[in-house]
């Protein structure tokens, strides 16, 4: 069986000819979360990327579910939410590489790609000739990422991570969460998985240095992307708290360890969020309550004053929130320019008129479903807008239109499906 590819860089560009990654194709052999987060970015961004899944089972988040799509037709249960969420834009391409016919299709796809990502574990795609080694050896400027829990190097190497693990061993569960002292205290995971985003979007900034590396005439590489050195990476202003002090962070419920008042607050009727970040603002927060000496109180004048008298200062300001809705504080804030507000779930986040000015709801038009909902790539570009792009693929949808571009001929896919290959 002889294939023959179109060269690196000879993606699907008539579709995508208006936004910026139109030139690019990628090969992607990542399931679950992190790595198709970074690729369903290069998919909005309008690259081709070609999803590599296991015929008759798919990426696991299919079945992540409820909630499912119905079909449209039949009202038969489909694919999860959770799939939809992060599969905007791709083609979906059912091969078993387990099969040696199923490899040899998957690095001819490599041969004629500009950026592979993959999430299986250390040294496990190194026997199906998938691994960087094999294929840089078919496209030196192959950009080559590895998502995993703990990367390519290390003690932990060979250990599964998930985001719940990687949330506790990275730190995030040591500072998130109530008060341990306090009713409900104690470690809490984020309510998405914040530790699979952060690091398919730090897979997306480094896909996009080594294409400009390359591009620069210095041949392709292989990207070591780790969970746990993303979320290690993103705890910002806590772990450097820890380095410079020596004191280890606690976790404050909704608080900040660095500034004062910046956490939820009781309203007359739910939870109000005051984002105080300077003394300007807070001042004029004491202006617009009729309490303006608090604003040079020697307590509270500056960030750290109020920081080290927090007891006192929500002392103060409980009361406060409480005596008035959250209506009153929104349109009192907004008049005082200090940020504030309430804690909306997600009908009133897509209810909000502002996020629905932005158009952050869209629709994209589905074979199986019809239209079903998504959320706009928040990248606003003045010259290549990122309209919403095709609906996330069925299982298996463009098998026979990718093959034939690496020059598989009806006979041979007809050959490879009764094979169980595709």
């Amino acid at each position: 069986m002889t294939f023959h590819s179109e060269p690196a860089g000879a993606g699907s560009i008539e579709t995508t000819m208006n936004k910026p990654l139109s030139h690019l194709r990628v090969v992607d052999l990542s399931r679950i979360l992190a790595g198709p987060w970074a690729t369903q970015n290069l998919a909005d961004l309008g690259a081709e990327v070609i999803k590599i899944e296991k015929p008759g089972a798919g990426d696991d988040t299919r079945q992540m579910g409820p909630p499912f799509l119905t079909d449209e037709h039949t009202g038969e249960e489909g694919d999860a939410a959770y799939f939809m969420s992060c599969n905007r834009g791709k083609k979906s391409v059912a091969i078993d590489f387990s099969d040696p016919r199923g490899q040899r299709i998957v690095r001819e796809l490599a041969r004629g790609a500009d950026v592979l990502v993959e999430n299986y574990k250390v040294g496990a795609l190194k026997k199906y000739g998938l691994d960087y080694d094999s294929l840089r050896e078919i496209n030196p400027g192959l950009v080559y990422c590895s998502v995993t829990g703990f990367g390519q190097t290390g003690p932990y190497k060979d250990r599964a991570g998930y985001d719940y693990l990687i949330q506790g061993m990275g730190g995030l569960m040591s500072v998130t969460g109530e008060r341990d002292d306090l009713p409900g205290g104690g470690p809490q995971r984020a309510g998405v998985a914040v530790a699979d985003l952060l690091a398919g979007m730090y897979a997306t900034t480094a896909i996009l240095a080594a294409v400009q590396h390359r591009d620069r005439g210095h041949g392709g590489q292989h990207i070591d992307i780790s969970l746990l050195d993303c979320m290690v990476g993103s705890l910002v202003n806590q772990s450097m708290n820890y380095l410079v002090s020596g004191r280890v962070p606690q976790r404050m419920g909704s608080g900040h360890p660095n500034i004062a008042p910046y956490a939820v607050y009781p309203a007359a009727d739910g939870h109000l969020v005051l984002a105080v970040g300077n003394d300007t603002q807070f001042r004029r927060l004491c202006e617009a309550v009729g309490q303006a000496e608090v604003g040079t109180d020697s307590r509270f004048a500056t960030i750290a004053d109020r920081v080290r008298n927090r007891a006192e200062l929500d002392a103060w300001l409980v009361p406060l929130t409480r005596s008035r809705t959250l209506s009153d504080w929104t349109s009192l804030l907004e008049r005082a320019q200090v940020p504030g507000g309430p804690i909306n779930g997600m009908d009133q986040v897509f209810a909000d008129e502002h996020v629905v000015a932005r158009g952050m709801r869209a629709e994209v038009r589905h074979p199986r479903y019809g239209r079903v909902p998504t959320v706009r790539n928040p990248m606003r570009f003045s010259a290549t807008p990122l309209e919403p792009g095709s609906a996330p693929p069925m299982l298996g949808q463009h098998t026979d239109e990718v093959l034939r571009s690496v020059g598989v001929t009806p006979e041979q896919l007809a050959a490879l499906r009764q094979a169980g290959v595709l």
